[in-house]
C-alpha cells in the first residue's frame, strides 16, 4: 500500500515545517509514505524549504493556477508514481497531519474510498455564527445536490482518496475541488464517509476569497454547474411536472365554466393554461435533450475510466522507465521528466 501525501502550496515556506513537523513516518498498514508540495507558483522559499525538509517530489507551476489545478495535477503526478492512496491537506498547517494514519484507515479497511475530515466548525473559535450557519447550510445543500451523502464539513480540505475513486473522479471545476468530488461521488456510487478532526490554530486569512460572501458566490456556483451536470434531468422533471399540472387544473376550471355556458368570460385562464402547457412540453424536450447527453456522458466517462486504468496502471510505469525515477538521486529529474509527459 503505497500513501501519497499532496501539500498545494502558494507562499508557504513560513508554514511548512509547522506542517511537516508531525507528518507520520509510517503508518500501519501502509508499506510506503511519500510527501509531495504542488508548488502553485510559489514566490518565496516554499520549494527551497520544502527540500530542505527531504520532500524530494515537487510539482510545479510556472503561475498561480488555483486550488482545483494544483489538486488534479498533484493527484496525477502521484498516481504516475504509484500511489494507492493520495491525501490531500494544506500548507498553511490547518489540518493537524498527525491524524493522516486515521484519514486513510477506513480505505486500508475497505469500508470507503473517499474519507473527509470534519473540522467541526461549530467549535472553530475564528468562526461567527453566521459563518458557522452557512456552513451547515452550505455542506447540508451539498449532500442534497450529491443524492444524499452524508458529509457534515463539505468545504474540508483535509481527504483521503482511494487509486479507485481518482480514476472514477473527473475535476472540472477553477475554484475548488472540495464540493464537487462530493457530489460525483453520490453520483457515481463512490463510498465516502467522515472522521471528526481538530484544526490547528490558524496562521493565515484564505486565498481561495476575500470574504464570506465572494465564497459563498463561488461555492454556490460550483454546486449548482455540478448538480447541473449530473442531475439536470431531475430540474427538467420537475420544470415538466409543475407547470404540467397547473395547466391540466386550469383547463379542467376553463372547460367547467365554457359547459355552463361562461367560457368567453375565463379566456385569460385558457391563455394561461396553454402558456403552461408549452412551458410543460419545452421542459420535457428539454428532458430527453439531457437523458441523451447523459448517457453520452456515461459513455465518454467510462472510456476515460479505461484510459486512465491504463495510463496509472505498473506496466505503463515500466514503460516510461521504472517510476519516472522516483528514487532519482536528482528530484529536478524526477519533475523534469513528467512535465514532459503533460
Amino acid at each position: 500500500m503505497h500513501v501519497f501525501v499532496q501539500i498545494p502550496c502558494l507562499n508557504e515556506a513560513k508554514t511548512l515545517p509547522m506542517v511537516m513537523e508531525r507528518m507520520p513516518k509510517s503508518i500501519p498498514g501502509v508499506d510506503r509514505l511519500d510527501v509531495m508540495i504542488v508548488d502553485d507558483g510559489c514566490t518565496d522559499d516554499t520549494v527551497a524549504v520544502a527540500r530542505a525538509l527531504g520532500i524530494r517530489h515537487i510539482v510545479h507551476h510556472s503561475g498561480t493556477m488555483g486550488l482545483a489545478r494544483a489538486f488534479r495535477d498533484g493527484v496525477d503526478y502521484a498516481l504516475k508514481h504509484g500511489a494507492d492512496i493520495v491525501v490531500n491537506t494544506d500548507g498553511d498547517n490547518q489540518y493537524p497531519s498527525e491524524r493522516i494514519g486515521d484519514l486513510v484507515r477506513p480505505i486500508i479497511e475497505g469500508k470507503a474510498d473517499i474519507v473527509v475530515g470534519d473540522r467541526q466548525t461549530d467549535t472553530i473559535k475564528e468562526f461567527g455564527p453566521f459563518k458557522k450557519l452557512m456552513q451547515r447550510f452550505g455542506s447540508w445543500v451539498v449532500n442534497a445536490a450529491a443524492g444524499g451523502t452524508h458529509i457534515p464539513d463539505a468545504a474540508s480540505g483535509f481527504r483521503a482518496y482511494s487509486k479507485r475513486a481518482l480514476i472514477q473522479l473527473n475535476i472540472l471545476t477553477e475554484f475548488s475541488y472540495c464540493m464537487e468530488t462530493i457530489i460525483q461521488a453520490g453520483y457515481k456510487r463512490i463510498a465516502i464517509t467522515s472522521i471528526p478532526i481538530v484544526t490547528n490554530p490558524k496562521t493565515r486569512n484564505s486565498r481561495l476569497f476575500h470574504n464570506i460572501f465572494e465564497h459563498m458566490g463561488k461555492s454556490a456556483g460550483a454546486i449548482v454547474r455540478s448538480f447541473l451536470m449530473f442531475r439536470a434531468h431531475t430540474v427538467f422533471t420537475w420544470s415538466a411536472i409543475v407547470p404540467g399540472l397547473l395547466a391540466a387544473i386550469i383547463f379542467i376550471r376553463y372547460l367547467t365554466f365554457f359547459f355552463a355556458g361562461q367560457g368567453r368570460g375565463h379566456m385569460q385562464s385558457l391563455l394561461l393554461g396553454v402558456m403552461l402547457f408549452i412551458w410543460m412540453v419545452i421542459s420535457l424536450l428539454l428532458l430527453i435533450i439531457s437523458e441523451v447527453m447523459r448517457t453520452q456522458r456515461k459513455l465518454q466517462e467510462d472510456q476515460l475510466e479505461r484510459v486512465k486504468e491504463i495510463e496509472y496502471s505498473p506496466a505503463a510505469r515500466a514503460l516510461w522507465g521504472g517510476t519516472l525515477h522516483q528514487d532519482a538521486a536528482d528530484p529536478q529529474q524526477s519533475c523534469a521528466e513528467w512535465k514532459a509527459t503533460r
